[in-house]
């Protein structure tokens, strides 16, 4: 349907999972992505099987010096964006030592969680914001969860950097509005999906039949 024809898009935590399909579903319907990752190896291999409308590049979204020499590349190689899809986010179950209940959790782990899920989707909005000034029609889309809304006892750092998201996203669009930029913010909230981000949790046996 090309819906998203001759518009340049980047994808966040796009080497897998939701990432990898909002990448190919964008690149489907006529979009140029930009495929981010922190797995490089994963990374390049989602924009090789996408073929001539994705490009990869090397994103931990919690670095600023990251997204700020990215930035930089994208303004000279295509001036602006359209979309951007802020998907990056970690559970803390692998990246971390955990606990992450909310009697037991380890502080470590909780700034881990958040300088992935909520400090970089933030400088994801700055500089998307940045990026879509000049586009005719910018949309920021920000990957929140279910979880956000309703709490998760075994995963609140997870949980909370997700509610922390959800209210980002209004406050984003509000000042998108206030400064008259035409650029949209807008977050999803779904439920569990089974991708590899969940392993740890769901396990194997008859609690990952039930998930599905």
């Amino acid at each position: 349907m090309a819906r998203v024809e001759n518009k340049i898009a980047l994808v966040t935590g796009a080497a897998r999972g939701i990432g990898q399909a909002i990448a190919e579903l964008l690149a489907l319907e006529g979009a140029k992505v930009i495929v981010t990752d922190i797995n490089d190896e994963l990374g390049q291999s989602v924009t090789k099987n996408i073929g001539k409308n994705a490009e990869y590049f090397h994103l931990d979204v919690s670095q600023e010096s990251e997204w700020s020499a990215l930035s930089n590349i994208i303004s000279e190689k295509y001036g602006n964006i359209d979309i951007l899809v802020n998907n990056a986010g970690i559970t803390g179950f692998l990246e971390s030592t955990g606990p992450h209940d909310p009697e037991n959790l380890d502080m470590e782990s909780w700034h881990k969680v958040h300088a992935t899920n909520i400090d970089g989707a933030a400088l994801g909005c700055k500089y998307g914001i940045r990026l879509m000034k000049s586009s005719k029609a910018g949309s920021i889309i920000n990957i929140s969860s279910r979880s956000g809304i309703v709490g998760i006892p075994g995963a609140v750092a997870y949980a909370s950097s997700k509610a922390a998201l959800r209210n980002h996203t209004k406050s984003v669009a509000l000042y998108c509005a206030e400064k008259s930029y035409p650029i949209r913010c807008n977050s999803i909230h779904p439920a569990a999906i089974l991708t590899p981000m969940w392993d740890a949790m769901l396990g194997e046996g008859e609690q990952r039949r039930f998930a599905r």
